[in-house]
């Protein structure tokens, strides 16, 4: 590519005086442009040219193998030039619809972007795996069920250790043995076929229709008998069971009540619970717990908290009684709702259903 090469017919050679024994090399764009790249890494900076289209990618490529030595004079001219360019700059958009859509992205509604990203025929655009390593786990499940053996170890091998172990405990115990067995084979796998299959799986989430709900049926639901009283609450899981076993069980599990407190909090979280909790609702809550079936909730709270604190809450309770009902649901939801702020913050995580 002869537009690459300076047009001395030699390069310039730098003196020991400072000076160099040629005029400053007239260069083309792509020349200058891998002299500060060259310059950037040099100073150590991290460059992103991977998101750089793959043309100029392999052009600036090109640029920097075709170059040998640049003299002083030369260089502060194309540094001093590159560094005018980016002051006149005022204010750049990000150039076509799938530069519009990114950034915008968070910003306008996600039925709007599918909808103009249809129209436009635009793909999502980025990095196809680090999308599809943002995937939630129940979009990414039914993939590796329904794709071949093959990409569906591809896909696995893409993704983080953690999340594709969680990925591989959620598939049934035959499917996961033969995706496992397939990574073993992936080791002659071309980047070129890796990239591939990352934008063919791209494709397929993107095209997936938009929810009007960010969080799915069980989610919405089990949000609903969280805040409802007990009464309530048993009433419509009795109905689920004759309608959906399955649905009305993945219900259960989304649901945390003050019943859950045992299997759900570990115990050294206790003390920090209670810290956020009104006194008056926790005496309430404990007091009316054994009418409702929850003396095991109450002596868990009790045994992981200081003794000193426990025999006072005990003489507390005994002083109030056996409030109503409706009293009872009103304290225990008021401590649940402290709790699902605490996981909502991020200070607290709940123990699995499952899990002891």
């Amino acid at each position: 590519m002869t537009d690459l090469v300076p047009v001395s017919a030699a390069p310039a050679i730098v003196q020991p005086g400072g000076g160099s024994s040629l005029p400053p090399m007239r260069l083309s764009q792509r020349a200058k442009a891998a002299i500060v790249v060259r310059l950037i890494l040099n100073e150590g900076a991290d460059i992103p040219l991977e998101e750089l289209p793959e043309e100029l990618q392999a052009h600036l490529t090109k640029a920097m193998g075709s170059m040998r030595v640049v003299d002083r004079d030369t260089l502060s001219s194309v540094v001093s030039e590159f560094a005018a360019e980016v002051e006149r700059i005022g204010l750049r958009f990000p150039g076509g619809m799938a530069g519009a859509l990114t950034a915008l992205d968070g910003k306008i509604s996600p039925q709007t972007a599918a909808r103009l990203r249809k129209e436009a025929g635009v793909r999502e655009g980025g990095n196809p795996w680090a999308r599809i390593r943002e995937t939630d786990n129940d979009l990414l499940v039914p993939v590796l069920k329904d794709e071949s053996v093959e990409v569906a170890a591809v896909m696995l091998s893409k993704l983080d250790v953690k999340k594709a172990a969680a990925l591989l405990g959620q598939l049934p115990g035959p499917r996961a043995r033969q995706i496992t067995y397939a990574v073993s084979k992936t080791g002659a796998i071309s980047p070129d076929a890796v990239e591939r299959i990352g934008l063919s799986l791209a494709a397929q989430l993107d095209a997936r229709p938009v929810s009007a709900f960010d969080d799915g049926p069980v989610q919405r639901v089990g949000a609903i008998l969280n805040s409802s009283t007990s009464m309530t609450r048993d009433d419509v899981l009795a109905g689920l069971d004759e309608t959906d076993e399955g649905f009305a069980n993945a219900v259960r599990k989304a649901i945390f009540t003050f019943g859950n407190i045992p299997e759900r909090i570990a115990p050294r979280d206790i003390p920090r619970i209670l810290r956020d909790v009104d006194q008056a609702d926790l005496i309430t809550a404990l007091a009316g717990a054994g009418s409702m079936g929850m003396d095991a909730s109450v002596e868990y709270v009790l045994e992981n908290m200081s003794a000193r604190l426990a025999d006072q809450l005990r003489e507390e309770v005994n002083e109030a009684g056996t409030p109503t009902p409706a009293d009872t649901d009103a304290a225990m939801a008021m401590i649940v709702t402290v709790i699902r702020d605490m996981e909502n913050a991020g200070d607290l995580m709940l123990l699995s259903a499952d899990e002891e």
